[in-house]
Order: C-alpha cells, then sequence, then structure tokens
C-alpha cells in the first residue's frame, strides 16, 4: 500500500527538472553490485543542490544569533529524523531505526556542539563554514581510510552534515519523484533510500559506495536492485533515459538496443525462477549428493542483519565484524554499549551461534593514529593494538563473556602471527571469567576462542595453532594479499590478486587438513567461500563450514546438492598438482560444467 506521509526531504537534495536526455548508443558501465535484482526502466537524476553561502565575518550583535540559528537547526534536523525513523519502522520494522538514532544523538554531541559553537564565537565565522570544515575532517579521515567499513560510514556522515546546513536555512525541501524510476545519485543516504523508496523506485544506482554500506543493506531488505561504486555515472546520465542495471554483476547499461532488453528479460525471469527454487530450500539443511551434512554460516556487519538469517538459509553468524561499533570512527564503544549489542544479537539468534571477531582496527582505521603509518597494511593493526592497549581488549572481553548467558558466543582474534598472541588472549577471557563469575548471580558461559588465519606465518604454524584454539577461520582476502604481496586495494596490481594461484589453494588445503587431523573445528569466512566455482575445491579439500555473505546462502546451499564428496576429493587432488592460476580456473569451470 503507497505511503503517502508527507515528509521533509530527506537530505539537501533536489528533485528539480532536467533537459530530455540525447539518445546515444547503447553504453556499459561496470560498477559494485551491492543488492541482486534487475531493474529495467528510465532513469531519474537525482541531483544534489549546492548550497550558497555568503563569507562574513560576523558582528559582536549578530554573533549570539548565529549560534541560536545553528541550534535551531539541530532541532530541525532532529524532527526530521525522528519522522524518518517512523518510516522505517513501518517500511521494515525497528531493524534499521537505529541508525537514525545514531544521527539523533550526534545532533546531542555536547563535544561537536560546544566545539562548533564557541568557534562560531571565537572566529567569528558563519555556522555554515565551522559545520562545513569540523564535519569535513572527520569526512576526509572516513574516506582516506583503507578499511571499507569506515569508507561506506561516510555517506551517512554527509547526509548529516548536509541536513544541519540545509536547516540552517530553513529550506523545507521534499523528496517526491516519479513513480517506477531508476535513481541515479553521485551519492545517496539511509534516509534518501528509505523515502525515495515510497514511489515504488526500481533500483538506484550511485557513485560512491560499497556492498557493506548502510544503503546497500537497506536495499537489500527492501529487495531493490542498487549498483554502486559507479565513479562519475551521475554526470553522464539524465532523467527520461533509459536503463539496465543488474544489482548481481554491478552492470548498468544505458540506452540499451532492443535485442539487449529481451536478454535481461530472459535473465531476470531466469534469476526469479532460480531464486525461488533456492529459496524454497533455503531453510533445509544443505547436504551433498552422497548425504554429508554441510553447514553455512553468515558474515555480518551490523545487528540488524541478524532478522531474518533463518529464512536466507544461514544456521548462525560464522563472522561479526565488531569494529562496526566504532560508530564515530575515534571512539572507542563503552562496555556497556557492546554487551548491550552482543547481548540483543546472542538472542535473536539463539540457540545459533554467533563469532564476535574482536575489533581489527589499525594505523589506517581512524583508531589510535596519532600519525599516518607508511604502510599500514604492514603496521599497528588487529590483535597489535588490543595486546599494546589491553583497556580495548580488557572491556570488549569482559562485554562478551556478560552477553554469552546463552552460551551461543565465540571470539575470533584477528591477524594472528604467533602462539604468544592467542595466550594472550586465552588469558584474557580465563581472568575476567573468573572475575565476573564473583561479580554476578548471572549464569555465564565462557566463550570459546578462535584465530582468524590470514598470514603466512600462521599457515607455517597452523599445526600448533590448531592444537591449541577451539576452532579456526580462514580469511582468504588477507591471506591472499599477504601470500602475493599484492595490495588487493591498489588498481595498478589488482590483476595480480588470484584466488585460484597455486600457493593460496595449497595453502587452503594444508590449513583444512591441519585442522581437520588435529580434531579443531575450521571454516571458510573470506571472499572465496562465497565463490561457486571454489566451492567444489573446499569441499574436497575436507572443509564442512562456511561462514558467507547472507545472500549467497540459499544458492551455494542448492549447489551442495549437486556434489558427491568422492568428486570434490578428485577434484581438489586434481587442481592441487596444477601449477598455474589459469590450469586452476579452467579445471574448476570445467567441474561446474558437468554438474549443472
Amino acid at each position: 500500500m503507497q505511503d503517502n506521509t508527507q515528509l521533509p526531504n530527506s537530505g539537501n537534495r533536489t528533485s528539480r527538472p532536467v533537459p530530455p536526455p540525447i539518445i546515444g548508443p547503447e553504453t556499459t558501465y561496470e560498477g559494485i553490485g551491492a543488492s541482486k535484482g534487475i531493474a529495467i526502466g528510465e532513469c531519474y537524476a537525482f541531483i544534489k543542490e549546492e548550497s550558497k553561502h555568503e563569507i562574513r565575518e560576523l558582528t559582536d550583535k549578530n554573533i549570539s544569533e548565529e549560534i541560536e540559528k545553528f541550534r535551531s537547526a539541530l532541532n530541525r534536523s532532529e524532527h526530521e529524523l525522528k519522522k524518518i525513523e517512523h518510516v522505517t519502522i513501518r517500511k521494515l520494522g525497528k531493524s534499521y531505526s537505529n541508525l537514525f538514532q545514531a544521527q539523533i544523538m550526534m545532533l546531542h554531541d555536547p563535544i561537536l556542539i560546544n566545539t562548533i559553537a564557541n568557534r562560531i564565537r571565537s572566529e567569528r565565522k558563519g555556522a555554515h563554514l565551522v559545520i562545513e570544515e569540523e564535519f569535513d575532517q572527520y569526512l576526509q579521515k572516513f574516506k582516506n581510510s583503507e578499511e571499507v567499513i569506515f569508507q561506506d560510514r561516510a555517506d551517512d556522515l554527509l547526509d548529516i552534515k548536509n541536513r544541519i546546513i540545509r536547516n540552517l536555512h530553513i529550506r523545507k525541501l521534499h523528496s517526491w519523484i516519479p513513480e517506477g524510476v531508476i535513481v541515479s545519485s553521485d551519492n545517496l543516504s539511509s534516509a534518501d533510500i528509505i523515502l525515495l523508496s515510497r514511489s515504488n523506485v526500481k533500483g538506484f544506482v550511485t557513485d560512491s559506495g560499497g556492498k557493506t554500506s548502510h544503503i546497500s543493506l537497506i536495499c537489500k531488505s527492501l529487495n531493490i536492485p542498487i549498483v554502486v561504486g559507479l565513479g562519475n555515472l551521475s554526470t553522464k546520465v539524465a532523467t527520461g533515459m533509459q536503463m539496465i542495471i543488474d544489482g548481481s554483476t554491478g552492470a548498468v547499461i544505458t540506452n540499451p538496443e532492443e535485442k539487449t532488453v529481451e536478454q535481461y528479460l530472459r535473465k531476470k525471469e531466469s534469476e526469479k525462477k532460480n531464486e525461488d527454487d533456492s529459496s524454497s530450500r533455503a531453510e533445509l539443511p544443505a547436504t551433498t549428493k552422497c548425504g554429508v551434512r554441510i553447514t553455512f554460516y553468515a558474515n555480518i556487519d551490523f545487528k540488524e542483519e541478524t532478522l531474518g538469517l533463518t529464512t536466507a538459509g544461514a544456521e548462525g553468524v560464522g563472522l561479526f565484524r565488531s569494529e562496526n561499533l566504532f560508530t564515530e570512527g575515534t571512539k572507542v564503544p563503552r562496555e556497556s554499549e557492546q554487551y548491550a549489542c552482543y547481548l540483543e544479537m546472542a538472542e535473536a539468534i539463539a540457540p545459533m551461534p554467533l563469532d564476535i571477531r574482536l575489533f581489527d582496527i589499525g594505523g589506517d582505521k581512524l583508531i589510535y593514529s596519532p600519525v599516518k603509518e607508511p604502510n599500514p597494511n604492514l603496521g599497528w593493526r588487529g590483535i597489535r593494538i588490543l595486546i599494546d592497549l589491553p583497556e580495548i581488549l580488557d572491556a570488549q572481553v569482559r562485554a562478551v563473556i556478560k552477553a554469552n548467558k546463552h552460551g551461543n558466543i565465540d571470539i575470533l582474534i584477528p591477524m594472528i602471527m604467533s602462539l604468544e598472541e592467542i595466550r594472550n588472549v586465552q588469558a584474557a577471557v580465563d581472568r575476567h571469567y573468573s572475575d565476573l563469575l564473583r561479580e554476578t548471580d548471572d549464569q555465564l558461559e565462557k566463550p570459546g576462542v578462535g584465530a582468524m588465519i590470514e598470514l603466512p606465518a600462521a599457515v607455517e604454524i597452523i599445526d600448533e595453532i590448531t592444537r591449541c584454539v577451539d576452532f579456526i577461520s580462514i580469511g582468504t582476502n588477507d591471506l591472499t594479499q599477504y601470500t602475493l604481496a599484492v595490495d588487493r586495494n591498489n588498481v595498478i596490481v589488482q590483476d595480480l590478486f588470484e584466488k585460484f594461484h597455486p600457493a593460496i589453494i595449497r595453502q587452503l588445503h594444508r590449513i583444512i587438513r591441519t585442522a581437520y587431523n588435529n580434531h579443531c573445528k575450521v571454516m571458510i569466512c573470506g571472499d572465496m567461500g562465497s565463490d561457486p566455482l571454489a566451492l567444489p575445491f573446499l569441499l574436497g579439500c575436507g572443509l564442512r563450514k562456511f561462514s558467507v555473505v547472507t545472500s549467497d546462502i540459499a544458492t551455494l546451499k542448492s549447489m551442495v546438492s549437486h556434489f558427491s564428496i568422492a568428486e570434490t576429493e578428485a577434484l581438489a587432488n586434481q587442481c592441487l598438482r596444477l601449477d598455474t592460476s589459469s590450469a586452476i580456473k579452467a579445471c574448476l569451470e570445467d567441474f561446474q560444467a558437468a554438474h549443472e
């Protein structure tokens, strides 16, 4: 049913008319598919309104007026966000409403408010200039971070800044757009997505954003395709232009020819059938053709993602990236905040397991970074920081133990390179567990401790590691990066980042077989675990537990039923004898084609 509630504009945007587009040749652009689905229709260019401000020095008389104007803008922004929060609850339940609660909390941050007010007073600058400068400091750090989570947060922070500045001028703009269009924009906020979706939007395309950004997660929940990370596409499209977007592959096609439209209509119909078939079996156990049980868990970034895990086919959370709790980038979440989050998640999915990775933070991740490291990927990050700053580790460990009332939480240690690091965390868990048993009458379970295997050093001592931890989880992204000495974010050498390199698949086989021999539970949580091409190879190595992107679970579970373990073991042995990436991929492709 159409929701006709009148709401303020979602941010500093307008939907002004643009000239009719010039029909040009069919053109394909490659972005990042962040919410699957195919949309075919007219583009609507959602254009950012440029703010124009008078730059002048304030007089004694109007300094107080400027500060009052700033405070009024905060109040109006809060009023808007509360209305948007109500719409979010109606559309998605309470799962994403806390995104707007977090923004409202920022509007009440005394440090931010006092800093801006004091600068207006001491520097005699207009409120808009000070707000721009204060927020842009954080925005620049977020955008420069090599951690995807913080890059994704930039759009949410930008929305708060633009909202406050717009409300300084008391402009009441509305987010009306035509029904059933594909919205194109340079960037979109969570509020934009919620409000624009009320017009039955077919899909979204944005210049910025990532797979784990809030807008991508909201689109997944709304079942709306979105392609992000398109560079400057918004400058090349116009309202009325015909467009196709593929939220799975990240392809965006403008001015598609008739044969292309027909091709994507067929693909859309085929995907719908496959999705219906997979979804109908998603909640059923995954078993191979020969009856071996395979378990699929979910990788998640936000606690809201615990909703609907069972429907998607997940049997728990194999990786929760807890660094996402650093909502302001530099502020360590309090023990009480962590406890509330972990407890809510654990209760939501109990008795299914919840594996919480300890904060994987570092010099490039906006916390405790007095200097910019020349090579942050080889610097102060992960467990190294937690050992050097035990107050952060202690607070997180205590929060996890207190939240483990259902006994379904385990801890994962990131960036392990030595047994000393593991023993340091195990000692902290033992110490705080004993202390908390004395402090409380609550029934508490001691969490298990697992190690992330993502460094070549960890692979070399995998026998020792798997004898002293409860489980291991293979992070193939970093393992590939460090083994091949290829920065996965460096476009110059990106083609060298090859997950099917002989060295990588041999490491995976060694890790899995060693864990199996030492009776240590093992799973994979990197991107390779979601790759259908890699699935039979990993099964052949002996892997029985996968932690993957939630939206991939149904498809992977369906694929498992096509293979027998004997077939996959033969495949693994064949691949392990090959000496080039191309030969390995060809072998995997032949196997997949034979089992489709």
